[in-house]
């Protein structure tokens, strides 16, 4: 019976978690969060990002962005790669994530990954200070 406990409260929790892996890195959070985003995933860009007030507004407005979109542009989102220009440590619990995607290779993005615990997640509110 404590093994059928334990297998149901895994289970449950690998569920919860959409079944996604936890950044091994700054720069792993910033490329999964990134990835999903451009693929219109963002339950998946949910789970790289600090959960925080700000940050869920300015998902749901990505998000919104991105729905808007005709579908030969989603196409090319999801088509495109990404390319970091520079991967910069602030200190120990913080790091800049600088790129561009190919779709749109003028404008460079930067987001700042933060460590939250042992998780590293991006804040998206760094991009209103860019």
């Amino acid at each position: 019976m404590k093994y059928v406990i334990i297998s149901a409260a895994i289970i449950f929790i690998t569920g919860c978690a959409g079944g996604y892996e936890k950044a091994e890195d700054p720069q792993d959070a910033g490329r999964q969060f990134i990835r999903a985003s451009l693929d219109g995933d963002y339950k998946k860009a949910r789970f790289y990002l600090l959960r925080d007030s700000t940050n869920m507004l300015l998902i749901e407005r990505q998000k919104r962005d991105y729905e808007s979109l005709n579908s030969q542009e989603k196409f090319q989102h999801r088509e495109s790669s990404i390319r970091p220009i520079s991967i910069e440590k602030v200190n120990d619990s913080a790091t800049i994530y600088k790129y561009f995607n190919t779709y749109n290779p003028k404008d460079t993005t930067s987001i700042t990954i933060v460590r939250s615990g042992t998780d590293w997640l991006v804040d998206l509110k760094s991009i209103l200070k860019h």
